[in-house]
C-alpha cells in the first residue's frame, strides 16, 4: 500500500522557518495533488497548500500567502512545504496528502486518498 511520510517538522522560534518535505513509497503516476493540511490543538483540520503537477497550479491559505511556498524539487519526493516567518499560530501537526491522476488546479476536499502520519511543527519563543 502506498504510504505518505512527512519530515522536517520541529521546534522553532517565531520569526523562523522550517521546510518540510513529503515523500512516497511509490509513484503510480507523475500526475498528482499534493497537499497539506494542518491541524493545532483543539482545532479542526485545515488546508495550508495544494499544488497540481498537472498544470503547476498552486494554492495558498490565506493565513499563509506570501510566507509559505509550496512546490517539488526532488523527483523521489513528493513536495515540500518551505514555511518563513513563522507565527506561533503556526503550530500544528502537519500532513501531506495525495491523490493520482490527471487534475487541472487543486483545493481543500475530500479528493485526497492518501495521508501521511503528519510532523509537528511548534514555534515558541
Amino acid at each position: 500500500q502506498l504510504q505518505l511520510v512527512e519530515s522536517g517538522g520541529g521546534l522553532v522560534q517565531p520569526g523562523g522557518s522550517l521546510r518540510l518535505s513529503c515523500a512516497a513509497s511509490a509513484f503510480p503516476s507523475n500526475d498528482y495533488v499534493i497537499g497539506w493540511f494542518r491541524q493545532a490543538p483543539g482545532k479542526e483540520r485545515e488546508g495550508v497548500s495544494c499544488m497540481s503537477t498537472t498544470d503547476g497550479a498552486k494554492y495558498y491559505a490565506v493565513s499563509v500567502r506570501g510566507r509559505f511556498t509550496i512546490g517539488r524539487d526532488n523527483a523521489d519526493k513528493m513536495g515540500y512545504l518551505q514555511m518563513n516567518t513563522l507565527k506561533p499560530e503556526d503550530t500544528a501537526v502537519y500532513y501531506c496528502a495525495a491523490v493520482f491522476g490527471t487534475a487541472y488546479g487543486c483545493r481543500f476536499d475530500g479528493r485526497y486518498d492518501h495521508w501521511g502520519q503528519g510532523t509537528r511543527v511548534t514555534v515558541s519563543s
